[in-house]
């Protein structure tokens, strides 16, 4: 029996495949104890304790974003303890003379400078003292750190120096991140930030996972990696910050794979929930990227390339001191949530709007599990709306435009900022709010067909599920010229591979049972910044066609550059069946009043979505509830079951 929980900010979604059967299942996260809404959606589910679990948590996500990691000890090389300030000197706004940097998750007091050095090509020139690490192992002796980062200079050209320092505080049984584990490559900002924050993030996560190991006794967990990947949390040591992305990024894999299983392999997954909105593109496959920044701190490892805003149901709707209207990024979370959940909560959110506006139905929210106070949601904006002059219909309509302006804006950063129209792909629209705004989103793109899944609500749970364990391995080279050769990169790439199978078999993976894929990183002669590409007889050749798709141009004669080389290793993906709908039922089951415009009033059909039979037919303005989405369909609008009970959205 598997099980997948994807942790959100303001539910915990649940698929599993239990005797052949597809199970799935919805609950109210629990952000002091998240292991809390797992054990209650379990226990509803009637699950005891899974063979598998497949885990996609914002553990870690929210200790970074909160500045409560582990306290963390950096040691580097002398001379070099300001490499985390001084960082690339890159300013987020250019001509703003009032930028604010991000919360630092370390003190100067937390940065320790060891006489060493390595040179570029791994030579020692200045040995690492005994002396000095014994009176390291003293400081941490001490208690006041619960972590280490190591990041020594070149270490990725020879990682002695820091190997050394973990062999010889092993003793004292404290967590020891080093570079050249994390991410052997070369930059030393971009290394030695993702190694702290592995280390920052792994004494929190590692906590939340023995947690649920004691409450899942037998369980095997897998946590999901911000690349698409499964990791056994053996691995976790290594690969902490691997899952900072982890919920996104099944969202994105789990729409993708869908999209292949459907034949649409162009898409650009939206995942409207609770707290966020992440907008990815898949062309073919889902866009990576190995130069992430969170809230300025690099992370350069494999991930799904990820574009996040704060707009979801729960955002906050407010007017700021110029008289403005805005709409998120704070937001009412899971506690208390929006007015109409009756919990608290008093500022409107997006989830009210759309009460009030009827594109919600207040007794069949969540299949009717939790009834909306839709009084309380009207009490709210009416409240906002008097202090400023407008009606409350005009308010919520403001509030849905804003939201959807942000979502055009997020959808557009992925696409057109790279040189994609948005029309030549297929909008693939999930999440429990996602459904609600498509039709409109598609219509300002010119979009002319969105996908919104049967499991939309619970995507990213069902992405889990899709999913493959999937590890990744890099190494700095330095060749130029006629060296970006197979003849000198095969031999590195083959080596690399060797040392990838010997780490992955110490959690149970045998060669037999791995596929491999080989990347280089190429530049041309006297760039700074590099394109990743597959490692295959026309590598240089593909290096050429993505740079000129990329940027516009291409220099064929002019001499490359290969900076490091990458293996990935993965097993084979799960099959998952589909359950194919039995629906009959073509008529609707009640109808209401919805403000389709402006303030135009209309009555509108309501269908069930798991009434529908297959190859359905149905006219906008229509309204579709779901156990855990609603869709609105817009006027000029068709939409087209299919025999899983997917909708297809077309324009008219």
């Amino acid at each position: 029996m598997r099980v997948a929980v994807d942790t959100g900010g303001t539910f915990t979604d649940f698929v599993a495949i239990h005797e052949g059967r597809l199970l799935s299942h919805k609950v109210s996260s629990t952000p002091k104890d998240p292991s809390q809404a797992v054990m209650e959606g379990l226990r509803e589910l009637g699950i005891k304790a899974p063979d598998v679990l497949l885990h996609g948590t914002t553990v870690g996500t929210n200790a970074f974003l909160t500045r409560r990691g582990a306290k963390v000890l950096l040691v580097t090389t002398a001379g070099f303890e300001d490499i985390l300030f001084i960082g690339r000197q890159n300013r987020p706004r250019l001509f703003d003379f009032w930028v604010t940097k991000p919360a630092p998750i370390l003190k100067r007091s937390q940065i320790v400078g060891l006489y060493e050095r390595m040179s570029p090509q791994g030579e020692v020139l200045t040995p690492l003292c005994t002396k000095d690490l014994d009176l390291l192992r003293r400081l941490l002796a001490e208690g006041r750190f619960e972590a280490v980062a190591v990041s020594f200079l070149h270490s990725y050209a020879n990682p002695l120096h820091e190997r050394r320092v973990k062999e010889h505080l092993a003793e004292l049984g404290i967590h020891v991140s080093i570079s050249s584990e994390v991410l052997p490559e070369f930059r030393e900002f971009e290394r030695t930030s993702t190694t702290i924050l592995n280390a920052y993030l792994f004494p929190v996560i590692a906590r939340y996972v023995q947690q649920l190991r004691r409450k899942l006794k037998g369980t095997k967990i897998f946590l999901m990696q911000s690349s698409g990947g499964l990791m056994p949390i053996e691995a976790l040591t290594r690969r902490a910050v691997a899952t900072l992305l982890s919920g996104p990024a099944a969202g994105v894999y789990g729409a993708y794979s869908l999209g292949q299983m459907l034949g649409v392999s162009k898409l650009i997954t939206l995942d409207m929930g609770g707290t966020s909105t992440d907008v990815s593109l898949c062309n073919g496959g889902p866009t990576y990227t190995s130069n992430y920044e969170l809230e300025g701190y690099p992370i350069c490892l494999k991930m799904i390339d990820i574009h996040t805003i704060g707009a979801g149901g729960g955002s906050l709707a407010y007017f700021d001191r110029a008289g403005a209207l805005r709409v998120g990024p704070q937001s009412a979370g899971a506690d208390p949530g929006p007015v109409c959940y009756a919990r608290g909560g008093t500022q409107p959110t997006v989830t009210d709007a759309n009460l009030v506006l009827g594109r919600i139905l207040p007794h069949r929210f969540l299949g009717g599990r939790l009834s909306l106070a839709k009084e309380a949601a009207v009490k709210a904006l009416g409240k906002l709306a008097a202090q400023h002059g407008f009606e409350i219909e005009e308010l919520a309509q403001g509030i849905i435009q804003i939201v959807n302006t942000n979502m055009e804006q997020a959808i557009k950063k992925v696409s057109v900022d790279r040189g994609m129209d948005p029309k030549d792909f297929t909008l693939f629209c999930f999440g429990g709010a996602g459904g609600l705004h498509a039709t409109a989103l598609a219509r300002n793109l010119r979009m002319s067909q969105i996908l919104i899944p049967r499991l939309s609500g619970v995507l990213s749970a069902l992405g889990l599920l899709m999913a493959r364990p999937a590890f990744s391995f890099s190494r700095s080279v330095f060749f130029s010229g006629p060296q970006v050769s197979m003849e000198y990169l095969a031999p590195l790439l083959e080596e690399l591979a060797e040392e990838a199978l010997r780490e992955v078999a110490r959690y149970g993976y045998k060669r037999e049972t791995l596929q491999a894929e080989a990347e280089v990183d190429l530049r041309y002669q006297g760039q700074s910044h590099e394109l990743t590409v597959p490692f295959d007889m026309r590598f240089q050749e593909r290096f050429h066609q993505m740079h000129k798709r990329l940027y516009g141009y291409s220099l064929p004669v002019s001499p490359l550059e290969a900076v490091a080389v990458r293996v990935h290793l993965f097993t084979e993906p799960p099959t998952i069946e589909l359950p194919k709908i039995q629906g009959q039922v073509l008529k609707p089951a009640e109808r209401t009043r919805v403000i389709v415009e402006e303030t135009q009033e209309e009555d509108v059909d309501v269908y069930r979505w798991g009434s529908l039979p297959p190859e359905a037919e149905l006219k906008g303005p229509v309204i579709i509830v779901g156990s855990y989405a609603t869709v609105w369909v817009e006027p000029g609008w068709r939409v087209f079951t299919d025999i899983y009970g997917n909708l297809w959205l077309k324009e008219a």
